[in-house]
């Protein structure tokens, strides 16, 4: 039975900052109101996931979202980023994604982010939903506003942690995708790739291939020269879908459920069953 609604985040300006602790908790109650039973999710058997799922869809995870940031509008950076922790160190799924989007949402905190802040909201990271969430709204802007340099992402591509490595290569869509506020960076796109292009951890190939189809649309030229240059230690996937983008335009030329069930990692796969 799904636990009783909690009272909508108070947005409000109080006469005086709010305690962080205070912020957080308020969130993460109003994250429990709405929890339901579900049958699937992006994370649900995602390599052994470790994070309580509550099942909140993503309008509601943006609402919640939203509420925080204009609740916490005039707050400092590092009063945001205070409360962005506490829900990611509550292991909940669908708080980590509420963090994520608050942080992205408020523009002082993004614009004074560091290296050191964004490992630490990465931490505990486990699936490729919320990998994926905190590259494209999190790492990717700040790398490309210039908050991580390349010398950083360089060393997540280092990492024994199979995520880090993912989040690396998925942090190069914030600069290539014009939705998430990219206007092409090939070049620092393809030093990425060719740091990952022998990894064959089925979590960073897939994040390869997109990476690489992203990049496309602003050289074409040169995607297609790094897939000869390595087509002998590419992995099939990624040589099998970026072609397919560089001739049809299409991840899948023939559309089809069955090449897009294809596709799917084996565990988001099999959390259907």
């Amino acid at each position: 039975m799904a636990a009783r609604r909690a009272a909508p985040i108070s947005t409000k300006n109080s006469p005086r900052a709010e305690r962080p602790a205070d912020v957080a908790r308020d969130a993460l109650a109003e994250v429990r109101s709405r929890s339901r039973a579900f049958t699937d999710h992006p994370a649900a058997g995602g390599y052994g996931s470790r994070m309580e799922r509550l099942g909140l869809r993503m309008g509601e995870v943006n609402a919640i979202a939203r509420s925080l940031a204009k609740r916490l509008r005039d707050a400092s950076p590092r009063d945001v980023l205070a409360v962005a922790g506490a829900l990611v160190d509550s292991n909940g799924f669908d708080a980590r994604m509420v963090a994520y989007d608050l942080v992205r949402r408020h523009r002082a905190t993004m614009a004074a982010i560091s290296a050191a802040d964004l490992e630490r909201l990465g931490r505990g990271l486990d699936n490729w939903a919320s990998v994926d969430a905190f590259s494209c709204w999190l790492t990717g802007p700040a790398w490309r506003m210039g908050r991580i340099d390349d010398a950083r992402l360089s060393r997540w591509t280092r990492s024994r942690d199979r995520w880090w490595r993912r989040c690396a290569l998925a942090s190069t869509v914030a600069l290539n995708v014009k939705a998430r506020g990219g206007e092409g960076d090939v070049p620092r796109t393809l030093a990425v790739c060719e740091a990952l292009v022998a990894d064959r951890d089925e979590m960073v190939t897939k994040a390869l291939s997109w990476a690489l189809r992203c990049a496309i649309a602003h050289d074409a030229g040169a995607v297609r020269a790094f897939v000869a240059r390595h087509s002998d230690v590419l992995a099939s996937l990624v040589r099998r879908e970026v072609t397919n983008k560089l001739v049809t335009g299409h991840k899948f030329p023939r559309g089809g459920a069955a090449a897009r069930s294809a596709s799917r990692p084996r565990a988001a796969r099999g959390a259907r069953a």
